[in-house]
């Protein structure tokens, strides 16, 4: 009797199981390299941007944009702090600030975690903040994504009247959450390269999935 058939289907499924593992092998380098230059998931661990986004929820994040262009006042973004700024006291600029003026130059170094606020000025701009809410360039900006913990505080946390220039190449960056948000006003603006880039959308909670 021949044995030809047996070893056809030996050989076949050997077959099948190597195509398996080859594609695989590449799905998950495909989605590696995905997370690592375009598109990548973060959770929000904190209360700083509420109502925007909520403790828990998960974004993501377009890592293409920063590479190809710069980024834009109003995005909703992750990047690298500046050093210092994960630890308490909050005050950590790069530089002792006078009352009442937020801070205008980070520390030299980035920090190794990853922070997600709102850009709320750029290079060049000029801003003061009263009531959580920011002045850029002698006017008052349209924030209707903020929280109210702000409204009736002139604390240092929400009212920091002293106007402040922002540098060439950084961007001032401030949670939505304003009175609960360690952000900018406390550890300065933040360097382009340290930003990792803009979140587009949102994808958990399913009742929460959005796109900015």
């Amino acid at each position: 009797m021949s044995t030809a058939k047996p070893q056809k289907q030996k050989k076949s499924t050997a077959g099948s199981v190597i195509e398996l593992v080859v594609i695989v092998a590449v799905a998950l380098g495909l989605a590696l390299l995905i997370q690592a230059f375009v598109v990548k998931p973060y959770r929000i661990p904190s209360e700083s941007m509420v109502p925007t986004l909520q403790v828990g929820q998960r974004v993501l994040v377009n890592r293409l944009t920063t590479r190809f262009g710069e980024p834009s006042v109003g995005d909703v973004t992750v990047f690298h702090p500046p050093s210092g700024s994960e630890q308490m006291p909050l005050d950590q600029c790069g530089e002792r600030m006078p009352r009442l003026t937020a801070c205008d130059k980070p520390t030299a170094t980035a920090s190794d975690v990853n922070f997600i606020k709102r850009i709320v000025a750029g290079p060049g701009d000029t801003i003061s903040i009263i009531h959580g809410r920011v002045i850029r360039n002698g006017k008052a900006t349209s924030e209707p994504f903020i929280s109210n913990t702000c409204a009736n505080d002139s604390g240092a946390d929400c009212t920091l009247p002293r106007p402040i220039t922002i540098p060439p190449g950084h961007w001032f960056m401030m949670g939505d959450n304003r009175g609960e948000s360690d952000d900018s006003r406390f550890w300065g603006p933040v360097p382009t390269a340290w930003i990792i880039g803009p979140a587009f959308a949102t994808y958990w909670p399913p009742n929460r999935i959005n796109l900015f």
